[in-house]
């Protein structure tokens, strides 16, 4: 599949839904304490998103292998939930990690970012794990430039994650986005023999870090939807959709 050049004006258009899934993300981390269950969270988003005029890209998403559609407006991932997790009636606890996967379209177009939130007081460990996984994005954006190559940000990714003592998801990754909230290319969060394709302006990129406590090894519960570690132990992830430019990065999910 062909990676698709974004005008200046789509780009525009883009932090439209951009801006509705950074500030959906403030939201969300204003609410998270211990006692709230991911389902009000759920509910706070879903009525934050259609009061911008934008509907959720995630709530009724086809999932693979017969998941069937998603049934929350956002993914609300606890410990060591990776990725997709449902929200439900489960409460937040002090010491819980929770990450958050908004996506946004308006105007034809997908935002798309995920943050990582520290309920209470939790562990110096669980808080490094965090602090590593937001700041490997930062790492790898650092290669996200004009005539670079896409796996050299998969490459500062893991080379940051891995000298940190963490580990990196590989069963999952970042993808393009744009009109469809999952486009080529796809982008590894880990070091892969190939140089990948060349990075020009006008692509736009959401990139995704996944990084564990333990092992990379992940599993899918019967629920088909919610990816969780194999060992049990905690899981972070930090997204953002970027545009390259004949210079820096732009972040388009930042509140500017």
């Amino acid at each position: 599949m062909a990676i698709i050049i974004k005008s200046n004006e789509e780009i525009k258009l883009m932090q439209i839904a951009g801006d509705v899934v950074a500030r959906t993300h403030e939201l969300i981390e204003k609410y998270a304490k211990p006692g709230v269950t991911t389902k009000e969270l759920d509910t706070i988003a879903a009525d934050y998103i259609r009061s911008r005029g934008a509907i959720a890209s995630f709530l009724g998403y086809e999932g693979a292998f017969g998941a069937g559609k998603y049934p929350g407006s956002v993914c609300l991932s606890i410990n060591e939930e990776v990725i997709h997790g449902i929200p439900s009636l489960r409460k937040l606890k002090d010491g819980d990690i929770l990450s958050v996967d908004i996506g946004a379209y308006i105007n034809g177009y997908h935002g798309d970012a995920a943050r990582t939130l520290c309920i209470g007081n939790v562990s110096e460990e669980d808080r490094k794990l965090v602090e590593v996984t937001k700041q490997s994005f930062f790492e790898g954006i650092k290669m996200a430039k004009e005539g670079n190559h896409l796996y050299e940000i998969s490459a500062a990714i893991e080379a940051y994650v891995v000298s940190h003592g963490f580990s990196i998801v590989r069963d999952y990754v970042g993808h393009g986005v744009g009109k469809n909230l999952h486009e080529a290319p796809e982008i590894p969060n880990y070091r892969v023999p190939r140089r990948g394709p060349k990075l020009q302006r006008g692509m736009v990129l959401a990139i995704e870090p996944m990084v564990n406590i333990g092992t990379w090894e992940v599993e899918v519960l019967d629920d088909l939807w919610t990816v969780v570690t194999c060992d049990g132990k905690k899981s972070a992830h930090y997204e953002n959709t970027i545009a390259i430019t004949d210079g820096e990065p732009e972040i388009l999910t930042m509140v500017h």
